[in-house]
């Protein structure tokens, strides 16, 4: 058995039609990471507003504010108490949005900034991983209604239990996909440092091509398997809610990667959109133990589990190396024999043509053989082969099967729609 695994995603309720002049722009941490970014990201802003779009933009905390907060919690305490590392670390977001508020206002037009509570943004009790359970717009409507450009503080939010949360990696992301759900926006633009999504990383393989288009299963598949351009869970949330999204530069002005429904573009032309890899991943061998037992008590410990294969009495899983600590603290409360590696990564080819496309799997591991590279776990999807390999070799087994997949062709670029 091989699965991949997603996070249950919300039912958010549209709180007003279809708005086709409301559009959702996400800024990230280096987009916004000293006062010159800052002000050309409210430029930015300020454009699409005068462009007759109803703005909401999100942002994340300037550069490394959140890093140097944590650190920050942690030279105070060993182990931060998680309400108040959650009270810590929102504020960077709130910091930015503020000062935003201000660089528009000098711009001319008006603008409110809002925390993520302030903006309905409600989510369950998980400090530092809480999920979103509802958003409640009305005071981003009556600010749109108002004419304003409204800031909105990423990767926070209230919980039911009424406290400040915050959302985990990539959590400006999610912020930003469910406010274009609840807003009915037209689009969520995923403004970055990187000009869209490429067939493999540009560090690791220097000719690959930047993607016009990618479906919702492929990109999913692709953050999954170590894409860090976009957050999983954002992905996951706009193909439930039907939002398109557009990854982009936000230091120039061309058009990004979109991803949005499966077209003929993502099946016929190109049936491989990327090769993607993490350099890091633990995997974990438990035996005698029941796959509800197990995951039951991985998910108690708040454990984000990817790859499971089962064969036999043997259950082989991979996590986040930094889950570790919390990893075994929940195997060792089962009672249980297992074992565990750090020493590999992992490579992932992904294509919604491979679907209808025999020979693939063949193919992928013919590559790997030919480079001397031996799999060690092996998990499948229709539109994905992983493999985890020793860390060493991971680069390598990048370059070789973007290179015998001829991802480095214009074809494999996807002529805008």
């Amino acid at each position: 058995m091989a699965t991949t695994e997603y996070e249950t995603v919300p039912a958010v309720a549209r709180e007003a039609p279809l708005h086709l002049g409301t559009v959702v722009m996400k800024f990230g941490g280096s987009s916004v990471a000293d006062v010159e970014k800052l002000k050309a990201v409210c430029g930015r802003i300020v454009a699409a507003r005068e462009s007759g779009s109803r703005v909401v933009a999100v942002l994340s905390a300037m550069g490394d504010t959140t890093d140097d907060l944590i650190a920050l919690a942690r030279a105070i305490s060993p182990r931060p108490h998680p309400r108040e590392l959650d009270m810590l670390i929102s504020v960077g977001e709130r910091i930015s949005c503020a000062l935003a508020a201000m660089a528009i206002h000098d711009l001319g037009h008006e603008a409110i900034s809002l925390t993520g509570s302030q903006a309905g943004i409600v989510t369950d009790t998980a400090h530092g991983k809480a999920k979103i359970v509802d958003i409640r717009a009305m005071r981003i409507h009556e600010a749109l209604d108002e004419d304003k450009i409204v800031l909105v503080a990423g990767f926070q939010g209230v919980s039911t239990g009424k406290e400040i949360t915050t959302l985990g990696r990539g959590g400006s992301d999610t912020t930003a996909v469910a406010l274009a759900a609840a807003l009915g926006a037209e689009a969520c633009e995923i403004y970055t440092d990187v000009d869209g999504v490429y067939t493999a990383d540009p560090r690791v393989v220097p000719n690959a091509r930047r993607l016009h288009a990618a479906s919702y299963e492929e990109m999913l598949e692709m953050s999954a398997s170590g894409a860090k351009v976009i957050a999983l869970r954002s992905v996951e949330f706009a193909r439930s809610h039907g939002v398109r999204l557009h990854v982009r530069s936000t230091f120039v002005e061309s058009q990004g990667t979109w991803i949005r429904e499966e077209d003929e573009r993502m099946l016929e032309k190109a049936m491989i959109s990327g090769v993607t890899h993490t350099l890091e991943e633990a995997v974990y061998r438990v035996e005698n133990v029941t796959l509800e037992r197990l995951f039951g008590t991985l998910a108690e410990a708040g454990v984000n589990v990817d790859t499971i294969v089962q064969t036999g009495g043997e259950i082989v899983f991979s996590a986040p190396v930094e889950d570790g600590e919390a990893t075994a603290a929940a195997l060792d409360s089962l009672g249980v024999a297992w074992s565990s590696r750090a020493d590999l990564g992992k490579v992932s080819l992904i294509g919604a043509g491979m679907k209808s496309h025999p020979g693939v799997a063949a193919r992928f591991f013919a590559v790997l053989a030919e480079e001397g590279i031996e799999p060690q776990v092996v998990s499948t999807s229709p539109i994905k082969i992983s493999s985890n390999v020793p860390r060493e070799d991971v680069e390598r087994a990048v370059a070789a099967l973007h290179r015998a997949f001829e991802l480095d062709r214009e074809e494999a670029e996807r002529a805008h729609a």
